[in-house]
């Protein structure tokens, strides 16, 4: 039988993943334009995409660019089901970080579940965070932490002081990235100052 003839029935995994467009982020702040997951998680997957391939052609590193961008594409998938959950409140304390943790895991396996049998290994590899090795966590999480500065910067050209804070924190914790993922900085240096132009000064640089 064909995979058009299954009698499996239809698999709802991609119509959820459709719906991270309605969940939004920063959702106690003010902001001057709202962001959602699915935008962000774009965004986050080129960052991750250059800074792996920084890192491989600049620092000597040997960096799987391919399995670091698709987990960067399904990094917030799990926030379909959970929501964006504030920082302020996912770090309070231990034991809310760590039932977060676990609604975290539940819902990475939810999602999995919707899928075909036959496909939810591989699928299970790039979402449940269980199966992400260290060294390609480490470079999507300080891909989503450049796409959380750069929104920071974003908003403060814009007028808005809400993320100023956040904006400060996110400098201290790229800074202490930059120690081990030297593409950090070389991404830092070569590309973030151009979110502080208008399109126009963009145009004429």
């Amino acid at each position: 039988m064909s995979a058009m003839e299954s009698t499996e029935p239809q698999s709802h995994f991609f119509a959820y993943l459709a719906r991270m467009k309605y969940i939004v982020r920063w959702g106690l702040m003010r902001n001057t334009r709202s962001e959602n997951i699915q935008e962000h998680s774009l965004q986050v997957a080129m960052i991750a995409h250059a800074l792996a391939l920084i890192g491989n052609e600049l620092y000597g590193e040997t960096n799987d660019i391919g399995r670091i961008v698709t987990v960067a594409l399904y990094h917030d998938a799990p926030e379909i089901i959970t929501g964006d959950l504030p920082t302020p409140i996912k770090y309070f304390r231990q034991d809310i970080l760590d039932s977060y943790k676990a609604l975290e895991a539940h819902a990475e396996a939810k999602l999995v579940g919707l899928l075909p049998a036959n496909l939810r290994q591989a699928f299970a590899r790039v979402i449940e965070s269980e199966h992400i090795e260290p060294e390609v966590a480490r470079v999507v999480k300080a891909a989503d932490s450049l796409s959380a500065y750069l929104k920071c910067l974003e908003e403060g050209f814009a007028g808005n002081l809400e993320f100023k804070k956040a904006e400060g924190y996110l400098q201290s914790k790229l800074e202490a990235m930059q120690q081990t993922l030297p593409a950090v900085a070389y991404f830092r240096s070569h590309f973030v100052e151009g979110f502080k132009l208008t399109l126009d000064d963009l145009s004429h640089e």
